[in-house]
């Protein structure tokens, strides 16, 4: 395959998978030379005899590859791979954004996790921290803030822990200090003499 048709310049799109074929299908996509992208998360689970943390997938089922659509065929036929999601048979990229807005949370170092509900809550834009820039919904849950950001297209979803204070709403800018026109000081003698002539 020629560089060329693994150029970074081409649309993101989310590849469907078999069920925990995640791992292996975002392997083989890099080994072809495509840029993939699988978002992992940090699971606790509990044996009988002890606690395991497991790294799992945060899509369950999908993973993310950057390629030329009209070259799809090596991305259909790499194993375990079942499709390009769109709309019908007609496959439609993923918003690049909602991409690095992933890309970020993950990167972050904050907790992470998949989010199984998407909630109405109010759109907020993060304006301090690693997470600076991206957009998502704010909601509590246990205890925490947490950002959920979306990827409409797979109708998936997740969270990431962030700091209240880090967020603003959407609708509203970063607030600005005006500073007032500078207004001459007059003493009380001088005013006094104004008002009299």
């Amino acid at each position: 395959m020629s560089a060329s048709s693994h150029d970074s310049s081409h649309e993101w799109y989310a590849i469907r998978v078999k069920s925990r074929c995640e791992k292996m299908v975002s392997d083989q996509l890099l080994q072809k030379g495509y840029e993939q992208f699988l978002p992992m998360y940090l699971s606790r689970r509990l044996w009988t005899d002890r606690v395991k943390v497991l790294q799992l997938p945060l899509f369950s089922g999908y993973t993310f590859c950057r390629f030329d659509i009209e070259k799809r065929l090596a991305i259909l036929r790499t194993p375990g791979v079942v499709g390009i999601v769109g709309k019908g048979r007609v496959p439609v990229p993923v918003d690049p954004r909602q991409v690095e807005a992933v890309r970020l949370a993950v990167a972050s170092g904050q907790q992470v996790k998949p989010w199984t509900g998407l909630h109405e809550g109010q759109k907020v834009r993060v304006e301090l921290g690693p997470l600076r820039g991206v957009v998502g919904t704010l909601l509590r849950y246990k205890n925490a803030s947490q950002l959920i950001l979306q990827v409409d297209l797979m109708q998936r979803a997740m969270s990431v822990e962030v700091d209240e204070t880090w967020v603003v709403p959407c609708e509203q800018s970063v607030p600005v200090v005006q500073v007032a026109p500078a207004v001459p000081v007059v003493d009380a003698a001088q005013y006094e003499l104004a008002q009299v002539s």
